[in-house]
């Protein structure tokens, strides 16, 4: 037993496990889970995966520009008034007629696989109208997105099957009538077995940190 006039020995070491270094780690650990969390929740709303794309060039400007990272949803989801059959997706023709717009134009704007090619870089361009197998679309074409006298001259026309007509809304001509690197030429007429999904919002320059990462791995 010590009395009042003896000395203590020094005190003991501090502990090594720094009390920083764990509020840190459940830091990490919280923000990782609350990311997951949050893609599940998207994931579970879109019906894709992924439900976020980087926009990579600006053939939807000023509605979609180059960098945004936008939201997806299947297009089965939620179909606007007017939606062709069973493909979820409303033309901008329909759209017209029904006052169903998406970033600020009618109809949806759509997120396909060009030519139905899972290896190429999707892309988000506005669904303008559907045409059946066979069809010759060249008299409901708008004059000033072609560059053809009949339907002749005119890309995919007649069409080899059926299938959305799009355009970016920044671009002067049809996806099926202009040549697209992605399609290698004018793009087919978009069967709804290679569309992705339907726009649905924007997050302007977000995705620029997508981009970014992606360039860094290439």
């Amino acid at each position: 037993m010590l009395t009042m006039s003896e000395e203590r020995g020094p005190n003991p070491p501090a502990s090594d496990d720094s009390p920083g270094a764990i509020v840190y780690l459940v830091d990490v650990v919280s923000s990782a889970g609350a990311v997951i969390l949050v893609g599940a929740l998207l994931f579970a709303i879109s019906g894709i995966f992924p439900p976020l794309v980087a926009i990579e060039s600006g053939s939807m400007e000023p509605h979609i520009d180059t960098g945004d990272l936008v939201f997806v949803m299947s297009e089965d989801r939620f179909a606007g008034p007017g939606s062709h059959g069973d493909t979820g997706v409303v033309s901008a023709r329909a759209g017209e007629q029904t006052g169903y717009a998406t970033f600020q134009g009618p109809g949806d704007v759509i997120v396909y696989q060009p030519n139905g090619n899972t290896r190429e870089t999707p892309i988000i361009h506005r669904a303008r109208f559907w045409v059946e197998e066979g069809e010759n679309w060249y008299d409901e074409a708008d004059p000033q997105y072609i560059s053809a006298d009949n339907c002749q001259e005119l890309s995919n026309c007649p069409a080899d099957h059926a299938g959305f007509i799009t355009k970016g809304d920044a671009n002067s001509g049809y996806d099926q009538a202009s040549s697209l690197p992605s399609c290698r030429g004018p793009c087919e007429p978009v069967k709804k077995a290679w569309i992705v999904g339907t726009a649905e919002s924007r997050i302007p320059l977000l995705g620029n940190i997508r981009l970014q990462v992606q360039r860094a791995l290439a």
